[in-house]
């Protein structure tokens, strides 16, 4: 891979990659917060090694994040295929708050949490705008509240971040309170 017009030396695209491991590792653990110095150690490399490959942090986010959050389009093609509506809406939530749950910077990313790149932003306009037709398609249905709209989705998003975070154990059960509260009546 090159940083630039020219490709990187083997040793130095094994550090990249090295990085990007650790980066992926570190984030998902701890969020997108994580400790660029932590990061650095884990790959076995200086700190400069790191400056050197992803200037900033945003950098690392924008290496990582946009391939984790491409995931959300297998669940929409899963959520669309379903014959039920509903069924097709409640698995997407519960696959992306599953997601979530796995990878704390991605939930950081989906909710928000700092400040996203362009091409973050980009990857995740994509993802609501499949949410909007699976939302739309579930209150075609006549099974998901008519008041439901998809920007209700990034409140919630937000919402199951943090629960996600302080007690992981405990998110599919708040899920089901809040899909009790959306099936139409």
């Amino acid at each position: 891979m090159a940083t630039g017009s020219k490709p990187l030396r083997a040793d130095a695209a094994r550090n990249r990659d090295k990085l990007l491991a650790a980066a992926t590792r570190a984030f998902g653990e701890h969020g997108l917060d994580a400790p660029l110095e932590q990061i650095a150690r884990s790959a076995g490399v200086s700190i400069g090694t790191l400056y050197a490959h992803f200037p900033t942090r945003d950098a690392f986010v924008d290496a990582i994040l946009p391939a984790q959050i491409a995931a959300l389009d297998g669940l929409a093609t899963e959520a669309l295929a379903e014959p039920d509506p509903w069924q097709g809406f409640t698995g997407f939530l519960d696959g992306l708050f599953a997601l979530q749950a796995k990878d704390h910077g991605l939930s950081d990313a989906l909710a928000r949490r700092l400040p996203l790149s362009p091409a973050v932003l980009d990857a995740c306009r994509t993802g609501f705008e499949h949410a909007a037709r699976i939302i739309d398609r579930a209150k075609e249905s006549g099974q998901l509240r008519a008041d439901f709209e998809p920007a209700d989705l990034a409140p919630l998003i937000s919402a199951m971040s943090q629960l996600i975070r302080e007690s992981p154990e405990t998110w599919r059960r708040h899920l089901a309170f809040f899909l009790d509260g959306l099936r139409a009546s």
